[in-house]
């Protein structure tokens, strides 16, 4: 026991470097709403593919490929020309749920930074292995909850991250674009 206790620190010291030489490490964040309507007139509205376009006030633009089979396709063309392609990744009519993903390589270049001596590409979503769910709660005869929820790691997937591709980067994009996003389907739903 005495050897075991004596090796603590060494342990540790051990973990502690280990974790600081870690990679990036996945993060999420979710934004959520109440709406003044129906969860039902909600939910004809989200899950229909390229609605986006009339609720969300970045996005322009909306060209699908199928609608809520697996695999569907859409890209939505942001209002700064910007661009991302994203896959439905999951679908239930029941709970009202719909969730997308997109890659690194399915998102528009926002600048070109240079960065140890090296040019790199920012998106403009500045995530990597993407994914998200939006669905609706019923909070009522006429009140619903709308949540987006969404998991990705930071675009930048080597050590030494520079701010337009880290953590701090990912998260506060994603959450202001949902947020954006949610503002836009209340005003809609609200008239």
């Amino acid at each position: 026991m005495r050897k075991f206790t004596a090796l603590m620190p060494l342990l540790a010291l051990f973990w502690a470097v280990s974790a600081s030489a870690h990679g990036p490490v996945r993060q999420k964040t979710q934004e959520t709403i109440v709406i003044n309507a129906p969860a039902d007139k909600v939910w004809e509205i989200i899950k229909a593919p390229c609605s986006i376009k009339d609720w969300h006030p970045q996005v322009a633009e909306c060209d699908a490929e199928g609608s809520q089979e697996e695999d569907a396709k859409r890209k939505l063309t942001l209002v700064d020309e910007g661009w991302v392609n994203q896959e439905l990744k999951k679908y239930d009519e029941k709970k009202k749920l719909i969730g997308y993903k997109f890659n690194f390589d399915d998102v528009s270049t926002a600048q070109t930074i240079v960065h140890a001596g090296e040019e790199i590409q920012v998106p403009m979503f500045p995530v990597a292995n993407y994914s998200d769910m939006l669905f609706v709660k019923n909070k009522g005869a006429d009140k619903s909850q709308v949540v987006w929820r969404g998991a990705f790691y930071r675009a930048y997937m080597r050590n030494n991250p520079p701010e337009e591709m880290n953590e701090e980067a990912a998260i506060n994009t994603m959450s202001a674009f949902y947020r954006s996003g949610l503002e836009g389907l209340k005003q809609l739903l609200e008239k």
